[in-house]
């Protein structure tokens, strides 16, 4: 093989849910459909497995999705394990010298431990071209976002530094480009004229599976919103972009997202929190959050949370943006919804009138709808309601693999770029500051229902 096209995958923290459920099905999407060549992968975790369970691990996880053919066979063939600690230096040199050719770093890690290795990583040095790969929550505030920045600032260039938020691979949330800028007639509604709210929803059914680790210390609001919802929001709300290349199209997301803020600066009044009791979901009987195994129930950690925000441009003045994530939900939501103004009359005699129009962006499942009202088939004079569908494919590749397909090809479009990141969190944390302050009451709502009452958003003058 060609050192010069060679590439070695190496991922810490291996023997993680994240890799196995996520990172792997993504990487065997990717293989199988000859995105990337020539590929060392190597597994590195605390515990003692040995090359075999890790290649068992991979097989798996490749035919979660299908993952077939002779590049997937190779790199099954030639995977390694190696038990590591990465924040004691030697076992970290130890990992470097696994590779061939260009090194990929995926640090599938908690927050803490990932900022430990880094600091190692600064006193040893990378090999010239190395790319890292970011899970989130990258820091757990503003300042620590920062910092962390400026600390990876000396290990690659900002090029070379992927933070990933797999949200941006998926199919249907990209499509919101290409929905938005190659549709004349929808872009000029796409306005504070037209539209008179929108909200970003991402509820699910699953409770907390297990990951009481990490969630019970983050919670809905940084796990979800501070992250998928506001990037999400980013491609609803942004000018467009004069090309899709990294720096005009994440540009054009920073603009848009330092000019949010919470609705009226007031988060005590413009946010809320929750989190289940026991209830029943899908036929599954669910403990009560703060009873399952993991859970400290002091930390009022929230599994459901809603906050407005103002989007202070030209385009969004006055349009309220409500985000919300919840878990152990009714049903799986996940998408966002535009809801325009009412007309400014509806004719005498026309009856039946008792909805806005709609634009409906489903990621799950991937789907376009658009809510209309027209004339009864019956009644003429009665108006009714439809529906224009249209499925959206999802997609070649799993989100991880779009993600990693960026990676290897060195194109950063998709990832989330260091400022980005920062003005996610300065975004939320007077949130955070009022959740700790107890200036908002943490509700409850049982497992299986939609959640806490209804909120209704703040109320715009017609024009």
């Amino acid at each position: 093989m060609s050192d010069a096209t060679q590439q070695t995958l190496l991922i810490l923290g291996a023997t993680g849910d994240l890799t196995a459920r996520l990172l792997l099905p993504g990487l065997g999407g990717l293989l199988a459909g000859g995105g990337v060549k020539d590929l060392l992968l190597v597994g590195s975790g605390r515990y003692g497995w040995d090359d075999n369970r890790w290649r068992t691990r991979v097989v798996d996880s490749f035919a979660a999705v299908g993952a077939r053919g002779r590049q997937v066979d190779a790199v099954v063939k030639g995977a390694r394990y190696l038990e590591a600690d990465v924040t004691v230096e030697g076992d970290l040199r130890r990992l470097l010298d696994t590779r061939q050719g260009r090194l990929v770093m995926f640090f599938a890690l908690p927050p803490s431990v990932t900022v430990q290795a880094c600091r190692v990583l600064a006193g040893i040095g990378l090999p010239e071209g190395t790319r890292l790969v970011m899970e989130k929550p990258f820091g757990t505030d503003a300042a620590s976002a920062e910092a962390l920045n400026g600390l990876l600032a000396r290990l690659v260039p900002e090029n070379q530094l992927y933070r990933v938020d797999h949200y941006l691979g998926m199919a249907t949330v990209l499509n919101i480009v290409g929905l938005r800028f190659a549709n004349r007639m929808l872009e000029s509604a796409l306005n504070a004229e037209h539209v008179q709210s929108v909200d970003i929803v991402f509820d699910e059914s699953l409770a907390l599976e297990g990951r009481a680790g990490y969630y019970d210390r983050a919670g809905a609001l940084v796990d979800m919103i501070q992250s998928h919802s506001l990037l999400v929001l980013a491609l609803l709300a942004m000018e467009a972009p004069s090309t899709l290349e990294a720096r005009d199209f994440r540009d054009s997301q920073a603009l848009v997202l330092r000019a949010t803020r919470v609705w009226d600066g007031d988060p005590a009044t413009w946010s809320r929190r929750a989190r289940y009791t026991a209830g029943q979901v899908d036929g599954r009987q669910l403990l009560s959050y703060v009873d399952e195994d993991g859970v400290v129930p002091d930390r009022k950690t929230e599994t459901f949370a809603e906050v407005v925000l103002a989007v202070n441009t030209w385009r969004w003045a006055g349009v309220p943006f409500r985000v919300r994530a919840g878990k152990a939900l009714r049903a799986l939501r996940k998408e966002a919804v535009v809801t325009f103004r009412e007309p400014p009359w509806v004719p005498t005699g026309l009856t039946g009138y008792d909805r806005p129009d709609q634009l409906r962006i489903g990621f799950d499942p991937d789907r376009l709808c658009l809510d209309l009202n027209i004339n009864g088939p019956d009644d003429p004079s009665v108006i009714e309601s439809i529906t224009l569908e249209a499925n959206l494919g999802p997609g070649q590749l799993p989100p991880y693999g779009e993600v990693l397909r960026g990676v290897f090809e060195g194109d950063p479009t998709l990832s989330v770029r260091g400022d980005i990141a920062v003005e996610c969190w300065r975004i939320v944390e007077p949130v955070l500051e009022a959740w700790r302050e107890d200036e908002v009451p943490l509700q409850e709502y049982p497992a299986g229902t939609t959640g806490p009452d209804e909120w209704p958003m703040p109320q715009r003058p017609q024009r």
